[in-house]
């Protein structure tokens, strides 16, 4: 039978042959429809910089008193690129026996020229949250910003932020745990050329993601949160996930409909 990603689990990297599209082109008009959110630029009430526009007043028509009455506003929105480099001069002072005392550099400030946290902070969301290869964010921070970053450099803060966040994932997996309702998936992916398969598990407020060389319960045992799991856990019926029997099984309705696109 011809399996595809949209009459079974299959992902859709493993469509050969796309089907024709079926969908009925719209008669509803382009850009948002009635009830859509839209983003919208909005005044501030601190504006961070303020200038004043006076009235010419030899544009103004003779003959006549004038007096201020109150402004007109407009507010324009922009960014400032800009680096920021704090020298920090820590005061020596010496007695008459030449005994010398410096002054203490701030927590954190430990070499003659180094990289601060907000450029660390901005680094890895750019590789870890907009997935953005290492040179182009070497490229972003050299050519914006003027700051050399080698790759290293980002490694490194990316390895920082893994052991900061090791309190944050277990707190994750605890409220993923004792969740009412519990939805689990897995998909393959590729890391240094090689297959492995991204495990995640999320309700409504938390996420977590996990990769594993395999895709079956070795990999969610490791995970450590289906082992003990009690509540509803949503799946697509993937065998594995019924040896969990402490908890309630659940079957994903986009499953479903794939598996009755296929009937």
């Amino acid at each position: 039978m011809n399996l595809r990603s949209k009459n079974s689990s299959k992902p859709p990297s493993t469509d050969t042959k796309l089907p024709k599209n079926t969908r009925k082109k719209s008669t509803k008009k382009t850009g948002g429809q009635n009830g859509h959110v839209g983003t919208t630029l909005k005044p501030v009430d601190e504006p961070d910089k303020i200038e004043t526009i006076k009235v010419d007043r030899r544009s103004l028509p003779k003959g006549h008193h004038y007096q201020e009455v109150g402004f007109e506003k407009r507010q324009f929105f922009d960014i400032d690129i800009s680096r920021i480099v704090t020298e920090y001069q820590a005061q020596v002072l010496e007695d008459e026996n030449g005994q010398r005392f410096v002054a203490p550099f701030p927590d954190g400030v430990s070499k003659s020229v180094q990289y601060g946290n907000t450029i660390k902070a901005h680094a890895v969301y750019m590789s870890q949250y907009q997935l953005l290869p290492y040179n182009r964010v070497q490229e972003f921070f050299a050519e914006q910003l003027g700051i050399p970053l080698s790759e290293g450099s980002i490694y490194n803060f990316n390895l920082s932020a893994y052991h900061k966040l090791a309190d944050y994932e277990a707190l994750t997996k605890l409220k993923l745990t004792n969740s009412p309702l519990l939805h689990v998936d897995e998909t393959g992916i590729n890391i240094n050329g090689k297959k492995h398969w991204l495990h995640c598990a999320t309700n409504a407020s938390w996420t977590y993601f996990f990769a594993h060389k395999k895709r079956g319960n070795e990999a969610t045992d490791h995970a450590g949160i289906l082992t003990h799991y009690k509540g509803v856990l949503c799946h697509d019926h993937w065998k594995p996930y019924y040896c969990y029997t402490d908890c309630l099984h659940a079957l994903c309705n986009a499953h479903h409909l794939r598996e009755l696109t296929r009937a």
